[in-house]
């Protein structure tokens, strides 16, 4: 059953590229205490998450913190290295932290998954945004397929 609000983010692992290479990320540390704006793409340097997504939470990123968002994170169905080339890629550092969702545990724990396998791309994670308060999902904005309205930066601020 797919997530819904007032219900606790289930407890997955997520991996992050650092100058050291590829670390797992403590789900606990990082959703605890923090509101966090959460986005998924189903993959990374796919067209309308490079023009569009990811591009669109870098540039809200201050109006979204003013708004009481503590974190901003991108997660996806890809390795923390292409996750990490991404960020950078597309100027991500210190505004939004790419968390790789490699084996797609969290898409599947969340039951957001989509079938790209027509595409080549397998299961992959479905467009949504979140904000989780303190580990509880706040806010869910899921998108119907092949849409890019109601997960984005913008959407995100007028419903916070």
């Amino acid at each position: 059953m797919t997530i819904a609000q007032g219900q606790t983010l289930p407890a997955t692992h997520f991996v992050t590229m650092t100058d050291q290479g590829p670390a797992p990320l403590d789900h606990d540390a990082f959703f605890k205490g923090r509101r966090v704006a959460l986005f998924s793409v189903p993959g990374a340097f796919t067209p309308t998450c490079s023009a569009k997504h990811l591009p669109g939470f870098i540039d809200k990123a201050a109006e979204l913190k003013a708004k009481g968002v503590d974190e901003i994170a991108c997660t996806a169905v890809n390795d923390p290295f292409v996750m990490g080339a991404w960020g950078k890629a597309a100027g991500a550092d210190g505004k939004v932290t790419m968390l790789a969702d490699g084996n797609g545990d969290f898409a599947k724990a969340v039951d957001l998954v989509m079938d790209g396998t027509k595409f080549g791309m397998g299961l992959r994670g479905q467009r949504f945004a979140m904000v989780v308060n303190d580990g509880v999902v706040e806010k869910l904005f899921v998108e119907g397929p092949g849409e890019f309205k109601v997960s984005s930066a913008e959407h995100m601020l007028s419903e916070i």
